[in-house]
């Protein structure tokens, strides 16, 4: 659904993004990563076509977004930056409006979206009356307006309270599941992309450090969270005997090869110091992400 081949933008002297190469298959949530200023709105805004590339390669649902936008995007609905809406018109007349822009609308198409986003019941209020989660929704409602394929939504949570995260991930999720989308999803919320994507990129001053499945990012050296006692003369003696490797903030070790933790909770126990909690550290994907990016920094 999306292709960006050794893709490059420059802002004078800054290059934003840099050789960027990824795709992005159909009927996957994919979630793409990174700090502010990584270089993510910027590769959005060249698959939408509203950002130039300096060079390289843009393919949009098989069509070449710069050679030719219309139909790369005919298929595409879009979150990007800050969606503008008529305070004083209703969010049914918005859609309305909007859709009008590219192509008339039917009416029951609009009934549909405003009812998939949850708006029904609110659609003839003006928006300068909606809540912030409601407004999401509202620009949810518009990027499905042309019954899109792909569905490209640029930080979408942002400025959510937690329960309108949790709305908007049950929604986006449910959009993917009944609808069939592919869904490229650009979040700083690092549990809200552990919880929908399948396959995440992360970006590190514009170019990528990471590119793979959710899973692969599980699959690092294994902690275990040790409650003893005294920590430090429990790794002193688990040391000696050879069943750890490393250890750090006061509380996990790391198992040597063919150690049990059976072999260490029998250790410390004969060596008469209480073991009150013994127990795996399951890996997250903030974990891995800030552990990519201090790599990163000492790398330079």
């Amino acid at each position: 659904m999306i292709q960006l081949k050794h893709l490059n933008k420059k802002f004078g002297q800054r290059l934003a993004v840099d050789d960027l190469t990824l795709q992005v298959p159909a009927g996957e949530i994919y979630g793409l990563l990174g700090h502010n200023g990584a270089g993510k709105s910027t590769a959005i805004g060249m698959m939408l076509g509203q950002v130039w590339p300096t060079s390289g390669e843009v393919s949009i649902c098989g069509h070449d977004v710069t050679a030719h936008r219309r139909l790369a995007l005919q298929k595409v609905g879009a979150i990007f930056e800050s969606p503008a809406f008529y305070d004083y018109l209703s969010g049914r007349r918005n859609l309305d409006i909007l859709s009008s822009y590219t192509t008339s609308t039917p009416r029951k198409r609009i009934d549909e979206v405003i009812e998939w986003v949850g708006l029904t019941g609110r659609e003839h209020s003006k928006v300068r009356t909606y809540s912030h989660g409601m407004r999401a929704r509202l620009a949810l409602a518009q990027a499905l307006l042309p019954q899109p394929e792909l569905l490209i939504l640029d930080e979408p949570s942002d400025g959510l309270d937690p329960e309108g995260i949790h709305e908007m991930r049950l929604t986006i999720q449910r959009l993917q599941r009944e609808l069939g989308l592919t869904i490229l999803l650009s979040s700083h919320f690092l549990n809200e992309v552990e919880q929908l994507c399948t396959r995440i990129a992360v970006l590190n001053q514009g170019r990528m450090v990471f590119e793979g499945p959710l899973a692969a990012t599980k699959q690092r050296e294994a902690w275990i969270r040790l409650r003893t006692g005294d920590f430090g003369l429990a790794v002193k003696e688990l040391r000696r005997a050879q069943l750890i490797t490393q250890e750090r903030d006061g509380s996990l070790i790391s198992l040597s090869k063919g150690a049990g933790t059976d072999q260490v909770v029998r250790l410390l126990v004969e060596r008469g110091m209480p073991v009150y909690e013994i127990a795996p550290v399951e890996a997250t994907l903030e974990d891995f992400y800030l552990s990519l990016m201090n790599g990163q920094k000492e790398s330079k």
